[in-house]
């Protein structure tokens, strides 16, 4: 066992810098009111006796704890395995480390998760939260509205007001103060079925995402944007649900192949999945992309480029959506939008700057060998 060094004092800072405990408290708190001969004399002085300020009890100065929650309406099997959440995790990451935060990641997996993460919000533990992949009957938006916590969301809601279900008529990326951030899932599909159409390709099947969540049926909106005007292009065989995974692509591409023999194309709503069909297909004896052209979505690298063939698909600037969720958080915080408590009524933050709905980021096709 190792003898516990004490750590120095605010009162010993105050004795060395010889100053008042309260203009200590003042300096190492970021308050003001301090004149600047003196706030560098305590600064020196923390440097000397290498003081390290209480957390708590700055917390009750400054109102604020310096961590942010992210929560990921995921199970901890799915995250850890798809470079999908690492490159926004780092981005996120990247961010609140420049602004010396506190990263606190919750996921969820059932109901108990849930209550648990609405328990842990609700007690005041962080500044705000940044909530990804959600699903459209995910109680998260409702719950995270309850608590008043400021949040910004990864992805276009699927949400109406308070957080709650929308109906069919309802246009849940507008509902007043939700914040998010997502990339143009719509416009990226077009590109990718155009180009599929472009090389001449008849027969262009779409695997799609889990269709509960948005980013799924924008990307699905896209592919039937540009098969509705192609011959036949509104054939239901050429549809394939699939889940974001490889082993959903694997199934997917398998059912897909009973129900249509002669497809010469796949728009696959992720990289992963695309490996998935990329698998069923050398299985079967069918060259890519002689025989059938794959494209995918996000250009997650590696993946992308070491898949066989390198994947063709459409970039998404993944870790540059976690970088601005974050930024538009702490930004919001800053500018402390209820000032009688620091929150936001709607338990969403926003940024002067940001547009009604938040930020769509643009996409791009990367062409390589697999279409």
């Amino acid at each position: 066992m190792t003898e516990a060094v004490s750590r120095p004092t605010l009162e010993a800072v105050a004795a060395r810098a010889g100053v008042s405990r309260a203009t200590v408290s003042r300096v190492v708190n970021g308050g003001d009111g301090v004149r600047e001969p003196l706030a560098e004399r305590v600064r020196q002085a923390v440097a000397e006796l290498g003081y390290v300020p209480n957390q708590a009890a700055r917390s009750l100065v400054t109102r604020r704890h310096d961590a942010v929650a992210v929560v990921i309406a995921e199970p901890e099997t799915r995250v850890f395995a798809d470079p999908f959440f690492a490159l926004q995790l780092r981005g996120i990451s990247k961010e609140l480390t420049a602004h010396d935060n506190q990263l606190v990641l919750l996921l969820t997996e059932g109901r108990d998760d849930h209550a648990r993460v609405a328990r842990y919000l609700s007690g005041g533990h962080v500044d705000g939260a940044l909530v990804f992949s959600l699903h459209l009957d995910d109680p998260l938006p409702g719950l995270i509205h309850d608590a008043g916590v400021p949040t910004v969301f990864g992805g276009r809601p699927g949400w109406g007001d308070n957080g709650r279900a929308a109906g069919p008529a309802r246009s849940p990326a507008k509902d007043p103060g939700v914040v998010y951030v997502d990339c143009d899932n719509r416009g990226g599909a077009r590109a990718a079925v155009r180009h599929l159409v472009d090389l001449g390709r008849g027969r262009i099947a779409h695997l799609t995402g889990p269709l509960d969540q948005t980013s799924a049926v924008d990307r699905l909106d896209g592919y039937r944007d540009v098969m509705g005007e192609a011959p036949g292009g509104n054939d239901p065989r050429l549809v394939v649900e699939s889940d974001f995974t490889p082993a959903g692509g694997e199934r997917a591409m398998r059912e897909l192949l009973d129900r249509c023999p002669e497809v010469d194309a796949v728009f696959a709503a992720n990289d992963l999945t695309a490996l998935g069909a990329l698998r069923v297909l050398r299985a079967s004896g069918r060259r890519v992309p002689e025989d059938v052209a794959v494209i995918g979505f996000d250009d997650m690298l590696p993946v992308a480029e070491e898949a066989d063939p390198p994947l063709t698909t459409v970039r998404q600037d993944i870790e540059e959506m976690g970088r601005l969720m974050a930024r538009l958080l702490l930004r919001g915080l800053s500018d402390g939008r209820d000032r009688t408590d620091g929150r936001d009524r709607t338990g969403t933050t926003a940024d002067a700057a940001t547009p009604a709905g938040g930020v769509v980021l643009p996409t791009t096709l990367i062409r390589r060998a697999s279409a």
